[in-house]
């Protein structure tokens, strides 16, 4: 596809990367989105750019196997998992890598966000595993989130952060937004003694509407265990909620 005709898809992708940095879901140069067009050629950010700053130029067009079509610049070093995804999952043509504060904070202790809790993110996006950590730009990333790439919209990458993907650049993005705002709110839970999860019978009722209301399969099985996770220290609560606070004053 042209440049001037994935006009739109670019203007769409700056808009996300923007969002991204104004929500202080990525620092630095972090993070990176990728879209795949309808000719089958994948638009990505390149890479050592902040995303408040990125914009059309900053975007470049691979083919599927990551060779460079147009633009400038180096794509994204996680490249290779934006890839992965789209062999993997043929349904998926936006993906959304990025570092949210509180979820990476899960990420980081080793806990999956993974107990039925909220009926809206069972629905989004179901239960969020933890992919096992892999060296950042490496073949390892594709490899650690191949067990849960099928079955799965959302995953957290143990100590690195979340990748979200969907349809479209809209739904991934809001998915990352979905992981986030989860993470934080079951962080305060544990703070008031501990989140509460839904039963098997809410469970299946809510898989029977959104079935029937809105033709969304929720990625859930009734009865699936969920290991307990481990409790934060206090110390733990007070460091992230001074990392939460700060990102909130900062946005």
């Amino acid at each position: 596809m042209s440049r001037s005709a994935g006009s739109s898809i670019l203007n769409d992708m700056v808009s996300v990367c923007h969002r991204l940095a104004q929500r202080g879901m990525v620092s630095a140069t972090d993070g990176n989105i990728s879209v795949r067009t309808e000719s089958g050629t994948i638009f990505a950010t390149r890479s050592s750019v902040h995303k408040g700053d990125v914009t059309i130029n900053d975007i470049v067009e691979v083919d599927r196997t990551g060779k460079l079509i147009s633009g400038t610049g180096k794509p994204s070093t996680e490249l290779k998992m934006h890839l992965f995804i789209y062999e993997q999952r043929p349904d998926v043509n936006a993906v959304v890598h990025a570092h949210p504060t509180v979820a990476t904070a899960f990420a980081a202790s080793g806990q999956a966000l993974d107990n039925p809790v909220f009926p809206e993110v069972l629905v989004m996006l179901g239960i969020i595993p933890l992919a096992p950590y892999a060296t950042p730009s490496t073949d390892e990333v594709p490899e650690s989130i191949r067990p849960f790439v099928h079955e799965h919209n959302a995953l957290l990458l143990a100590n690195h952060g979340a990748v979200t993907y969907a349809q479209d650049l809209q739904q991934a993005y809001f998915a990352m937004e979905k992981l986030e705002h989860a993470a934080q709110i079951i962080l305060f839970a544990r703070m008031l003694g501990g989140e509460r999860s839904l039963t098997n019978n809410q469970i299946q009722k809510l898989i029977d509407v959104s079935e029937q209301s809105y033709g969304k399969k929720v990625q859930f099985t009734t009865g699936e265990h969920h290991q307990k996770s481990a409790a934060f220290t206090e110390d733990d609560v007070y460091e992230i909620i001074k990392r939460v606070l700060q990102r909130l004053e900062d946005a």
